[in-house]
C-alpha cells in the first residue's frame, strides 16, 4: 500500500480500538454497579470486533499496525487505579469513559481530515468513519450516565 495517510489512519483505528479494549479492562474491576458492568462489557465487546476489522484489513493491505506501547498502558492503568480509588461511582466512572472517548473521536476526526477523499483507501475510511459513529454512539451512552 502506498498511500500513507490511509494506513496512519488504519494504525489510528486499531490504536483506538486497543487504548479503549485496555481502558476498559482496567476499569471493569473497578466498578461494582451491574448495570454499568453490562455496558463496559458490551463497549468490550464491539472494539473488540473493530479491531479485528482493522487487523484482516491491515494484513490485506499488508501495513504493519503497532498497539499502545508499555509506558502507555501503565499510565492508563496507574490513572484509572487513582481516578476509581476514592470514588467508583457510575457518575464517575462515566465520566472517565466520555473523556477517553472524546479523546478517540478526536483523534479519528483529525486522522480523517488529513486523508484526502479521492485518493485515499475507500475500505479504511469506511472502516474508520465506522468506528467514529461507534465513538460517537459510546459517548452519548456515557454521557447519559452521568
Amino acid at each position: 500500500m502506498n498511500d500513507k495517510k490511509s494506513e496512519e489512519v488504519l494504525a489510528e483505528v486499531y490504536r483506538n480500538s486497543r487504548l479503549a479494549l485496555q481502558s476498559i479492562s482496567d476499569v471493569l474491576p473497578e466498578t461494582q454497579d451491574e448495570p454499568l458492568r453490562e455496558e463496559l462489557r458490551y463497549q468490550h465487546d464491539e472494539y473488540e470486533k473493530i479491531g479485528g476489522k482493522a487487523v484482516r484489513l491491515a494484513e490485506d493491505k499488508n501495513v504493519a499496525l503497532k498497539g499502545p506501547g508499555p509506558i502507555k498502558k501503565a499510565m492508563m492503568w496507574s490513572g484509572i487505579k487513582m481516578n476509581t480509588l476514592t470514588d467508583s461511582s457510575r457518575s464517575h466512572i462515566a465520566e472517565m469513559m466520555v473523556r477517553g472517548t472524546v479523546m478517540g473521536i478526536t483523534a479519528l476526526k483529525s486522522s480523517l481530515g488529513e486523508m484526502q477523499a479521492g485518493a485515499s483507501d475507500a475500505d479504511i475510511r469506511a472502516l474508520a468513519e465506522e468506528m467514529l459513529a461507534l465513538e460517537e454512539t459510546f459517548e452519548a451512552r456515557w454521557k447519559a450516565l452521568i
